[in-house]
């Protein structure tokens, strides 16, 4: 990992210009993001209140470091020989991170994402950081539940970013053969890399949708809280189906106006699909390549639906978390329907462009997919 363990033995862990025109020059558009967080701060905020990994010895963590990547590399073959993407490109390899390096490496990445940069400048002594504080915090509280992560839009061809100690925490939990649970997490988070460099597209599509989302428009605050207040009445009526429409990421959502809203849609709509189709990938690698499979996914989705305590769960929906959970089920639901009904070459359909991507009509009705992209 990035880091040693320390002596206990725990896995350590701009304003905004003004825009200016003329009459045959409309103004640029602002951004919402746009040196709304200093990121660099928000890594180090992060690193200082994230806590502690599980504790262990310094053999323990030379072990998992050199296991997570071999088994990065082992899940290639596997995974592109089932799900039917090739491409020519060299495998990197993993990065196996501690829950601090995780934090780093997520805020370079939404640095790179929103075109926001890490670097302070001049932009004043507060500009972006009570942002950075808030983002920091909320770093801090997921770098203790990601396992694995494919990032994009860092290096040549991506990073694959292992989490060491949670992977550590979470095969110890479930009583898992510690092997056969890297192996697997490994499946998950190698299909991204393999979705990415099979549809180089996908990235330049997700930063075309998070610019557009944050743009700032001119729209009247009234028509804003109107939304708004439709959206709370719905929700009690028990009017909001969609999973991803419930909880904090529901309510951003209904404050958008149309553009941004479609934009998040389509960002959710992607989200669903990639996650899907790595669960999809990584259940039906699994039996060939991991003997005990069929008990961490048992164990693994007992988790999963595991209650949580009354902060955790106030956490989670201010965080999408049981957002994210929804993608993983109604995401693999539409992968695995479309591959029984028409094969998984013909499924390989959905990675063409934007316009052969699941619409959220679509997500729960795979054979309206099939209909519309298929014929």
């Amino acid at each position: 990992m990035d880091k040693d363990t320390d002596r206990s033995g725990t896995i350590p862990e701009p304003n905004l210009p003004q825009a200016v025109g003329d009459s045959a020059t409309p103004p640029a558009k602002r951004r919402v993001l746009s040196g709304a967080i200093d990121w660099n701060f928000a890594a180090r905020t992060g690193a200082a209140l994230v806590p502690a990994g599980p504790r262990t010895s310094r053999y323990s963590v030379d072990q998992i470091v050199a296991e997570l990547a071999a088994a990065s590399e082992r899940a290639e073959g596997p995974v592109r020989e089932v799900s039917r993407l090739q491409d020519d490109k060299p495998i990197p390899a993993a990065r196996v991170v501690d829950r601090a390096g995780w934090i780093e490496a997520a805020a370079a990445s939404m640095a790179q994402l929103t075109g926001i940069g890490t670097e302070s400048g001049d932009r004043g002594l507060l500009a972006g950081k009570p942002a950075g504080m808030q983002a920091g915090a909320m770093l801090a509280f997921l770098s203790t539940a990601i396992l694995g992560q494919y990032d994009p839009f860092t290096g040549a061809d991506g990073t694959l970013l292992l989490v060491a100690p949670n992977i550590m925490a979470v095969e110890r939990a479930l009583g898992v053969s510690p092997t056969d649970f890297r192996l697997w997490v490994c499946l998950h988070e190698v299909t991204h890399r393999v979705q990415f460099s099979s549809a180089p597209w996908l990235s330049d599509y997700m930063r075309d949708n998070v610019d557009l989302l944050g743009e700032l428009g001119e729209e009247p605050l009234t028509e804003m809280l109107s939304r708004l207040l439709d959206e709370v009445r719905d929700r009690r009526r028990g009017g909001v189906d969609d999973p991803s429409a419930r909880g904090i990421v529901g309510l951003l959502r209904a404050t958008q106006p149309p553009a941004q809203r479609e934009a998040l849609d389509r960002l959710l709509m992607l989200g669903t699909l990639l996650e899907g189709h790595a669960d999809h990938i990584m259940d039906a690698v699994g039996p060939a390549v991991i003997p005990t499979v069929a008990e961490i996914r048992s164990a693994f989705d007992q988790r999963r639906r595991r209650p949580a305590n009354p902060l955790q769960r106030i956490l989670r929906a201010l965080l999408g978390v049981d957002a994210k959970v929804a993608q993983y089920v109604r995401g693999k639901a539409f992968v695995g329907a479309v591959v029984d009904r028409v094969g998984m070459e013909a499924f390989n359909t959905v990675w063409t462009g934007p316009q052969t991507l699941p619409r959220p009509a679509e997500i729960d009705a795979p054979e309206q997919w099939v209909s519309r992209v298929l014929g």
